[in-house]
């Protein structure tokens, strides 16, 4: 399985040093010339290289960590992303309920990334407490999943554990998914809430 993550910003950077701390590959990639960051990338450790986006969105699994508006310009970089699974990172604050057409944001991303399998997660937490050690005394942070897709959801189960959280599904995207995103000026209820497990 191959990883990358589109967007070098703060959510980008706090899940490459995930990545970086749990000894997995990915790649990551802007729209911009991936020189242009290489340098902060290579600070994080050498699991991370950069890949241009064309390059990028060869991998199996896609993290989508760029501005919900520009959504669409990442799902012009292939005509089909059949197999692939996205996790939906993007947050839609501030995005009107008709200009998403009464559906979940997660929805809307959905139908831009054509054949895709998308799986909402790891949106929920602010970048700051997402970038501190998942382990908390003793216990796992909470990433929160949802997705249309029952097999896709455990794939992604699967590598939030081996990044060291603990993954809870809240079904499909029409349900759980509008817990975790964002309704016009207000929050899903399950928003910020930084939660952990203990075995």
């Amino acid at each position: 399985m191959s990883y990358a993550i589109i967007g070098f910003g703060e959510i980008g950077q706090t899940l490459a040093r995930a990545f970086a701390r749990s000894g997995i590959d990915v790649s990551v990639a802007t729209t911009r010339d991936p020189e242009s960051f290489a340098s902060d990338a290579a600070a994080i450790g050498p699991e991370v290289t950069t890949k241009t986006l064309a390059e990028a969105v060869k991998a199996d699994v896609i993290f989508l960590a760029v501005r919900f508006q520009s959504h669409p310009d990442v799902a012009k970089a292939l005509p089909s992303w059949q197999g692939k699974i996205i996790i939906d990172v993007t947050n839609a604050y501030g995005v009107p309920d008709e200009d998403l057409g009464g559906q979940p944001s997660a929805r809307v991303v959905a139908r831009a990334f054509t054949g895709a399998s998308v799986v909402k997660g790891f949106n929920h937490l602010v970048a700051a407490v997402l970038d501190q050690s998942p382990v908390v005394h003793g216990g796992k942070r909470v990433v929160f999943l949802a997705s249309d897709d029952e097999g896709a959801a455990t794939e992604i189960g699967a590598l939030a554990e081996n990044l060291g959280f603990a993954p809870i599904k809240l079904g499909g995207l029409s349900e759980g998914g509008l817990l975790v995103q964002a309704h016009g000026n207000s929050w899903g209820r399950l928003i910020f809430k930084d939660l952990v497990t203990f075995d």
